[in-house]
C-alpha cells in the first residue's frame, strides 16, 4: 500500500468505527422521568433521533417540551 495513503485510511476507518459506535449508544430517546442525563445532553439526543429518522417531527416537539418543563401542545 501506497505510505501516503496509510494515515488517511487510518483516519477514515477510526471515524467510522466512532461514528458507528456513537449510533449504536447514542440512539436513545429521553422519556419523562427517564434521567437521560443534563438537560443539554437531551436536546442533543432528541435532535440526532430527529435526524437520524428514528422519531418524527412531531414527537421531537412533544419530548422536546418535556425536557424543557412546557407544557405539550
Amino acid at each position: 500500500m501506497n505510505k501516503k495513503l496509510i494515515f488517511p485510511t487510518l483516519i477514515a476507518l477510526s471515524s467510522v468505527m466512532l461514528l458507528s459506535g456513537c449510533l449504536a449508544i447514542g440512539n436513545h430517546v429521553p422519556i419523562e422521568g427517564g434521567g437521560g442525563g443534563t438537560v443539554g445532553q437531551q436536546l442533543i439526543d432528541l435532535q440526532k433521533a430527529k435526524d437520524a429518522g428514528i422519531i418524527t417531527p412531531a414527537e421531537y416537539q412533544t419530548q422536546k417540551d418535556k425536557v424543557l418543563g412546557n407544557k405539550a401542545k
